[in-house]
C-alpha cells in the first residue's frame, strides 16, 4: 500500500482559489501579493490565510460558489489521480485552500480522492464572515500526512508528497518521496525530484512502481 498526497493550489491546480474569490470582492491584487509572500516563506502561512480571509468579509455565498466553480485541475492532473486510484494507491489532497473549491474541480474532471484535508470559510446570513476555520491553518501538512498514513497502516516511507510552496515543506520533508512541482526556491532543496508537468509527474510515479 502507498499513499500519494498532493498540494492543490499551484500543484494539482494552477487556479489560485483565494485570488478567484478576491476578484469577486475587488481585492484580487491584495490576495495575490499576500499569497506570494507566504509561498516564499516571508510571512507565516497562518497569518497569510487569515489576512486573505479577512479581505473576503461580506462576500455573498452565491459569489463565493461562482468563484469555486472556476477552480480547475491543471492539464493531465485528472489522469494522474485516476491512474493512481485504479492502481489501488491511496490519494489525498492536503491544502490550506478551501474544501469547496477542491471538490468542485475534482467533480468537474470526474475524479475523486480518498481524503481531502482543507480549510473552510464560515458563512453568516448568506455572506462570508471574513474568518477561516479548518485543520490546516495552524496545523501542518506533515501531521496530516502522518495521520492519514497511520489510519491506513501505510508506513511513512511508502508515501509520496507533491507540492510547490513553503507550507508544503513539512510534508515534503517527512514523505518517502518528495516531489516538487515547479517548486519555489525555498522549497527546492527539500525535493528528491522536481517536475514541471503532470505528464512528467506521471512518469515519476510510474518509475516508482505506483501505476501498476
Amino acid at each position: 500500500m502507498s499513499l500519494v498526497a498532493f498540494d492543490f493550489d499551484g500543484t494539482l491546480s494552477d487556479s489560485e482559489m483565494t485570488v478567484l474569490l478576491g476578484e469577486r470582492n475587488g481585492v484580487a491584487d491584495e490576495m495575490a501579493e499576500i499569497t506570494e509572500r507566504a509561498m516564499n516563506d516571508e510571512i507565516s502561512y497562518a497569518r497569510s490565510l487569515r489576512d486573505r480571509a479577512a479581505l473576503l468579509e461580506g462576500l455573498a455565498v452565491e459569489d463565493a460558489e461562482a468563484a469555486f466553480d472556476e477552480v480547475e485541475l491543471r492539464p493531465d492532473a485528472g489522469t494522474v489521480v485516476r491512474e493512481l486510484n485504479d492502481a489501488g494507491v491511496t490519494t489525498a489532497v492536503l491544502t490550506g485552500g478551501f474544501e469547496r473549491g477542491v471538490e468542485r474541480a475534482l467533480e468537474a474532471e470526474g475524479v475523486s480522492v480518498d481524503a481531502i484535508v482543507a480549510n473552510r470559510l464560515p458563512v453568516e446570513d448568506g455572506r462570508l464572515t471574513g474568518e477561516v476555520e479548518g485543520p490546516l491553518i495552524e496545523g501542518t501538512k506533515d501531521d496530516a500526512l502522518e495521520r492519514l498514513a497511520g489510519e491506513r497502516g501505510i508506513p511513512i516511507g511508502d508515501t509520496v508528497a507533491v507540492g510547490d510552496g513553503a507550507n508544503d515543506l513539512p510534508m515534503l520533508e517527512v514523505a518517502g518521496l518528495a516531489v516538487g512541482f515547479v517548486p519555489k526556491p525555498a522549497v527546492r532543496p527539500a525535493c528528491d525530484v522536481v517536475v514541471a508537468t503532470m505528464e512528467r509527474l506521471r512518469d515519476v510515479l510510474d518509475e516508482e512502481g505506483l501505476l501498476g
